[in-house]
């Protein structure tokens, strides 16, 4: 009984670190506004807060997901937490854009190690029932920092600046690291030749880059522009060369050949879109509330705590579900629910009411709630136990990379829509509503890839 104690006490420590990056995640979205009023900087430009954040993170989950195979995992783990303290703290004093972003990326280095490592973890410690039980807690546990995020942010924004938003994730991810330091076990029996593909890590990172400034700069810049086209050669090219290269050798950073596991590959992609369809909302929603309805920011982080509260309410009932019938349903139910809601979000205008603003957002809680632990569960069953690091690896990159997409194609799509209606003559308000409404019907568009995906991932006939 003791040892499952200390096991569940490990799992739930192991979990402070994603609790970490959704508390952070939900407090800066609701930030953007005030952050771009107060830098003085546009709605494209502020994105770059999220994204330059998502974008560190990514990049280096296949390099810390090596890290954590070769070192004692207790150490790496624990220097995720202290990078990603020191990394908010900083964003507590930033008083200019540049200084900013490069505090949040020595904060997303610290998330990184903390991702890259906590699926493979959990899938280590636990099997069968308690892998789908660990990881709808893992679920509960994050939607509680989607809770935490809005309700704190909200009233510290209001009551001092956004800048004081991020100290509440400092005390924590301290005794989180010293924790993980003295109560991780090292998860590594031997130690190897450390072996990392430096080129692919850098032909990753140059495709991705390209590929987000493309598409963030693209109404700005001109679609046609010489800009654009450049950045999409870089893109084809070096994405050509990291698939190339990895392809072919021993030790590389992801491994492609996983890809030929049907539910692995459609898995991931529905995991990925998943988080497109969700952010579409995720991200707008602060201004609608903020710029639209005229709520301040502790009220909107009120009516933004909904979502978190159903969604941290059914994962762990879908966690153990999936872990005892399967996750073919509820991968199911959870798409199907995320359009529901984001048809309700198409009907929002000036005269709605706070009642249907907390019904849509308790809606995409449940499809959250539903889709994302049971989805986790079958990615990582479906693959052998010696590939769990570097399954759990690229399921965070298709988490990320949907995170990352999700806020970059919202804020490019709904910033020019919103400009090209301004050009015409129509009103702020009314620009913003046809923008948001619009915006939200790609988001449907997401759900409904996801759903298509997850179809096909979780078919009956795959074991």
């Amino acid at each position: 009984m003791a040892t499952k104690n200390i096991k569940w006490i490990i799992c739930i420590l192991i979990i402070t670190g994603n609790f970490l990056g959704m508390l952070d995640s939900t407090s800066v979205n609701l930030a953007l506004f005030p952050i771009a009023s107060d830098l003085n900087i546009s709605l494209s430009k502020v994105q770059w807060v999220v994204i330059s954040y998502m974008l560190v993170l990514t990049v280096f989950l296949p390099f810390f997901g090596k890290i954590g195979d070769l070192f004692p995992r207790n150490k790496v783990y624990s220097a995720g937490f202290f990078i990603f303290a020191l990394g908010a703290f900083l964003n507590t004093t930033a008083n200019n854009f540049e200084l900013l972003i490069l505090y949040r990326c020595i904060e997303a280095i610290g998330a990184s190690i903390m991702a890259s490592n906590s699926m493979a973890a959990i899938a280590t410690i636990f099997k069968g029932k308690e892998r789908g039980q660990a990881l709808g807690l893992n679920a509960s546990l994050v939607a509680i920092g989607g809770i935490s995020g809005p309700a704190i942010g909200g009233f510290l924004i209001n009551s001092f600046s956004w800048h004081t938003i991020f100290f509440p994730p400092v005390p924590i991810a301290l005794i989180g690291g010293i924790l993980a330091y003295k109560m991780l076990p090292s998860f590594t029996s031997e130690r190897k030749v450390f072996k990392f593909d430096y080129k692919g890590f850098i032909y990753f990172t140059v495709a991705l880059f390209a590929l987000l400034l493309a598409i963030s700069q693209g109404h700005t810049w001109g679609w046609k522009s010489v800009n654009i086209i450049s950045l999409g050669i870089i893109t084809l090219i070096f994405g050509s060369l990291f698939y190339l290269r990895d392809k072919k050798i021993n030790y590389p950073l992801i491994d492609f050949k996983m890809f030929k596991i049907r539910t692995f590959t459609f898995g991931n992609i529905a995991v990925m879109t998943s988080y497109m369809c969700m952010f579409t909302n995720a991200v707008l929603l602060p201004f609608f509330l903020q710029e639209i309805a005229k709520y301040n920011a502790f009220i909107s982080g009120l009516l933004i705590l909904p979502y978190s509260v159903a969604s941290s309410a059914v994962a762990p009932f879908a966690g153990s579900y999936s872990g005892k019938k399967g996750s073919r349903i509820l991968t199911m139910i959870g798409p199907a629910i995320y359009i529901i809601a984001l048809i309700i979000f198409t009907t929002f205008n000036t005269s709605t009411p706070m009642w249907e603003i907390i019904l849509a957002s308790v809606i995409m809680g449940i499809g959250n709630g539903c889709f994302q632990s049971p989805s986790n569960n079958a990615i990582m069953t479906s693959v052998k136990k010696d590939e769990l690091g570097i399954a759990s690896g690229i399921l965070g990159l298709a988490r990320n990379l949907g995170n990352i997409l999700g806020v970059a194609i919202t804020i490019t799509l709904f910033d020019s829509f919103k400009n090209s209606l301004l050009e015409v003559g129509t009103k702020y308000q009314e620009a913003f509503l046809t923008s948001y409404h619009w915006t939200m019907g790609f988001g449907i568009i997401f759900g409904i890839i996801c759903l298509t995906c997850a179809s096909i991932a979780y078919a009956p006939s795959r074991k």
